[in-house]
């Protein structure tokens, strides 16, 4: 018998995944065998992300969870936003007193589960955002309450992974000191396998870049290491698959 299983677990969250049938009915016979357990079809829902299946492959999704936020966070207002940012606006820290600042905090946590497991779209502006929890002004909340009707506007946005191209495909950009009183720039990254993405990321760099080409190359190296980490991962498989 060839092939492999992963188990993958989370508290009483349960996925078994792998390349054989016959493996994976009999890591569950052995399951059962051991533990008590409910019979397990196929996932449905794993971690609060929704799995659906069609004929063109599968498809990711948390439209309950955006459900949710904006129920708790903006169920007053109805209105929707077709982009993330508004790009003539300019944040910076605030120098006076801050304003709701728990409230921010909260919705900044449940944005960043949804940009982690399923909307890499969100990883800039939630990154960016995510600057300001110390002390806040209403500049940025007005850019979280867009934020929030872009998830109204976009709550059904999942990844819809196929099987083609099987090949690991990334891709990297930075802007060049955005905010003249930080003087870093902001890198970002992301990675796709059968048309949909499996890695990404956004976040300030670290260094100063004294050029748009020096940072781009700062970002690169970022991209490097993960696609480094991407293709030992796809390696290793695929010697279990052997």
């Amino acid at each position: 018998m060839r092939g492999y299983v992963i188990l993958c677990l989370y508290v009483d969250d349960m996925l078994i995944v792998g390349t054989d049938d016959k493996m994976i009915i009999s890591t569950k016979d052995m399951l059962k065998a051991r533990f008590d357990m409910k019979d397990m079809d196929l996932a449905d829902v794993i971690l609060g992300i929704k799995i659906n299946r069609t004929q063109h492959g599968l498809v990711l999704s948390q439209s309950h969870y955006v459900d949710k936020i904006l129920e708790k966070f903006n169920e007053r207002d109805t209105s929707v936003a077709q982009t993330l940012v508004d790009t003539t606006q300019h944040l910076s820290k605030n120098r006076g007193e801050g304003v709701a600042q728990l409230e921010y905090s909260r919705i900044i946590g449940s944005l960043m589960y949804l940009m982690t497991c399923t909307l890499p779209d969100l990883a800039y502006v939630v990154s960016r955002l995510s600057r300001y929890i110390s002390n806040l002004s209403s500049e940025h909340w007005k850019s979280m309450t867009r934020l929030l009707r872009y998830l109204r506007y976009t709550r059904n946005y999942g990844l819809h992974y196929g099987r083609d191209p099987a090949v690991i495909e990334g891709y990297s950009d930075a802007n060049w000191i955005f905010d003249m009183k930080d003087s870093k720039s902001t890198s970002g990254y992301v990675f796709t396998l059968g048309g949909a993405a499996i890695a990404w990321k956004s976040s300030k760099q670290t260094l100063i870049a004294s050029s748009t080409m020096e940072s781009e190359f700062i970002a690169l190296d970022k991209a490097g290491e993960e696609a480094e980490w991407l293709r030992q991962f796809v390696e290793d498989s695929s010697k279990c698959n052997v």
